[in-house]
């Protein structure tokens, strides 16, 4: 988070609905979140609506400014408030600003008429899906248990039909994480995804609904179970779909290896740039942090601007690096991801000291694993070039490497040149 006394610019994640939701997936954590407002209807009144976008863009002073909605489930809003939304950033835009609203949503609402809403008005639009029919359906269930898959599918070719531009949130959980192959075609071929974002489900074992305990539930992703997930999906995306598929964990991971971490805000050194608004106003230190000790005051008591720029803020964007174990200040990879995002940050490394993150293991297998390619993707950026140049440069490679091992036999010395058999050395693998 910057030293200066005035941000520039700031995210806002505004939750209409607070945690009100049309589903019950097992693993959301957001649906506890109820509890901290007992009496509330969970709807965001006109006076809070209006007092949000005025105050969001008279904070900002860039060209664009983003309009993030989500929940719980925004739809349930209704469509009315999203259109007289439009007319209430119209009203406070400033000259030559330019206004994006990104929408996060389970689909299940979505008919014709929101569809032709979103094409309209340029809606970004975030579809939560967590792959084929069984993986998804598995936790993704309505209120009455039913699975939500056909819902969402018949969402996705409402926002195709309407030409709505979207992505695919998809969570990485105990169910479907050993079946990424299964899970990213799906989305490639059967749906014609180009954006996706892979999520890990880290859900930590305790009732409260707040970032308390160091065990899991059974529902989570095991950490070396992330990481073979990510591995072999890279495989494939690095062979065959660098600049037609867009994998958002990639591109995020890429910065890193090109000196500019912090794309994607779980890999940034700090953080404390992206707050959670809920629905009567109050603000919060991250969407993953809603819960009274990071509550930062209410933007219809005090500016959001001035919240946001915060003492107690700013500590918290700089406890991310400041927090650090000394097992990730010496890790090869830190560059890359900065020890990931604080939420998932409550397991003791090898030598015990405390705030290591629960993914350790996955992410440094990934990175370790995708080091070589994610090398060469940076200098072809680097020289200008685009790095869907990657996939040339590993075929060639590997015909290459397929043309020298032709006719070698077990008990012959490998043509690497260590002098080892080639059935004993790791230079042929």
């Amino acid at each position: 988070m910057t030293s200066s006394d005035t941000l520039r610019a700031f995210h806002i994640m505004a939750k209409p609905t607070g945690s009100d939701c049309n589903l019950n997936c097992a693993y959301c954590f957001f649906l506890k979140k109820e509890e901290l407002y007992p009496d509330s209807d969970f709807r965001m009144s006109e006076d809070v609506h209006d007092a949000y976008i005025k105050q969001l863009m008279e904070a900002h002073h860039v060209p664009q400014v983003t309009v993030a909605w989500q929940g719980g489930e925004p739809t349930l809003m209704g469509l009315e408030f999203f259109r007289r939304s439009v007319e209430i950033q119209k009203k406070y835009q400033k000259p030559g600003t330019c206004i994006e609203n990104t929408f996060q949503t389970n689909g299940i609402l979505l008919n014709d008429e929101w569809c032709q809403f979103f094409h309209e008005n340029n809606f970004l639009i975030g579809l939560s899906l967590d792959g084929p029919k069984e993986l998804h359906d598995f936790y993704r269930k309505d209120k009455a248990g039913h699975g939500t898959f056909d819902r969402v599918v018949r969402a996705v070719r409402l926002l195709q039909k309407h030409k709505v531009e979207f992505n695919i949130l998809c969570t990485v959980n105990s169910k479907n994480a050993d079946h990424p192959l299964d899970v990213y075609r799906f989305f490639r071929d059967e749906l014609g995804a180009q954006y996706i974002q892979f999520i890990p489900i880290v859900e930590r074992d305790n009732q409260t609904g707040f970032q308390e305990g160091n065990k899991v539930t059974d529902r989570s992703v095991i950490a070396s179970q992330f990481g073979l997930f990510l591995i072999d999906i890279f495989d494939e995306w690095v062979r065959r779909d660098v600049g037609k598929t867009f994998v958002l964990n990639f591109d995020g991971a890429l910065a890193g290896w090109l000196g500019q971490a912090g794309t994607v805000c779980i890999f940034g050194p700090t953080c404390g740039l992206g707050m959670a608004l809920e629905h009567n106003g109050d603000l919060y230190s991250c969407d993953h942090f809603v819960e009274p000790r990071h509550l930062l005051g209410n933007i219809m008591e005090k500016p959001m601007a001035e919240i946001a720029s915060s003492e107690k803020q700013r500590k918290f964007g700089h406890d991310k690096k400041d927090t650090l174990p000394q097992y990730c200040l010496n890790c090869e990879f830190i560059h890359i991801c900065n020890g990931e995002c604080p939420k998932n940050r409550f397991v003791k490394s090898p030598d015990g000291e405390a705030g290591l993150n629960y993914l350790c293991d996955g992410y440094k297998a990934f990175f370790k694993h995708a080091d070589k390619p994610m090398r060469i993707m940076a200098e072809l950026i680097r020289n200008g070039r685009t790095a869907e140049g990657v996939m040339k440069i590993l075929a060639d490679q590997n015909a290459m490497s397929v043309e020298k091992f032709a006719g070698v036999t077990r008990n012959d010395p490998c043509p690497c040149g260590s002098g080892i058999k080639f059935k004993k050395c790791r230079g042929n693998q």
